[in-house]
């Protein structure tokens, strides 16, 4: 957690006040437990702005895919929030059907946040990774049973040493279908879990919810990019039986 950090103070550009945003966050996940102005909602979420991201490549570094709609005709989309989106994302761009991923940011308030924004916990918003796949390729189904088996869905607000609201598990769906679907499979998950001798409570947040922001540049594809950066990825070992 400490590595990426630094990591992302080096790289960032995007303004002079990231450092203090950072500090305040450790402040916030370490010493508060939380966020400074409790709960996030509509009203005392950072504002955002009106323009989208800017910067962002339109091509896929790994596959030379398109970034940005419109993605070829059949193709679905689902988002999923594991914690850090850097090895989330390499997760799903190995499976064969997905045409796309991109990282960024979902199930908040703020409007077309930034990173260091996100960071603060107050945009009420999760890391998260959009998959456009192809249905007649690879079911969501099947992109479900990566999301249950390469994270730890019992623990809330954190994956291994990443805490904060914007690391929470999250299914966040494009129709009522899918939000079926991928309730009925944590059903599943939490009875394979149980069969295991885990008897935490999965604490996903599932809902419908298109609405998805990109993150910037540097964090599109980034362990392509750097092979050896930080990934915190680490799953319960349970498989899961969809």
């Amino acid at each position: 957690w400490y590595q990426r950090r630094v990591r992302e103070a080096v790289v960032s550009t995007q303004s002079t006040g990231y450092m203090s945003l950072i500090l305040k966050q450790l402040f916030t996940t370490f010493i508060m437990g939380g966020s400074l102005t409790g709960p996030i909602t509509r009203g005392n979420a950072l504002q955002g702005r009106s323009q989208a991201m800017k910067g962002v490549s339109e091509v896929h570094a790994v596959n030379k895919n398109r970034m940005f709609p419109p993605f070829p005709e059949g193709t679905k989309s689902a988002v999923f929030g594991m914690g850090c989106f850097w090895g989330v994302e390499r997760s799903f761009w190995k499976i064969k059907g997905v045409y796309s991923t991109q990282v960024g940011y979902a199930g908040g308030f703020t409007e077309n946040p930034t990173y260091s924004e996100t960071c603060t916990a107050e945009t009420g918003h999760a890391e998260v990774v959009r998959v456009i796949f192809h249905p007649d390729q690879v079911t969501f189904s099947a992109l479900l049973k990566n999301f249950w088996e390469k994270h730890d869905p019992t623990t809330k607000d954190r994956q291994g040493n990443d805490a904060g609201p914007m690391y929470r598990s999250a299914i966040y769906c494009t129709d009522e279908a899918q939000l079926e679907i991928a309730q009925k499979s944590a059903a599943v998950f939490q009875q394979n879990l149980k069969d295991r001798g885990v008897t935490r409570e999965i604490s996903t947040e599932i809902k419908i919810d298109p609405v998805f922001y990109y993150a910037e540049d540097y964090h599109q594809q980034y362990l392509h990019k750097d092979p050896g950066g930080y990934c915190s990825m680490k799953g319960t070992g349970v498989t899961c039986t969809l």
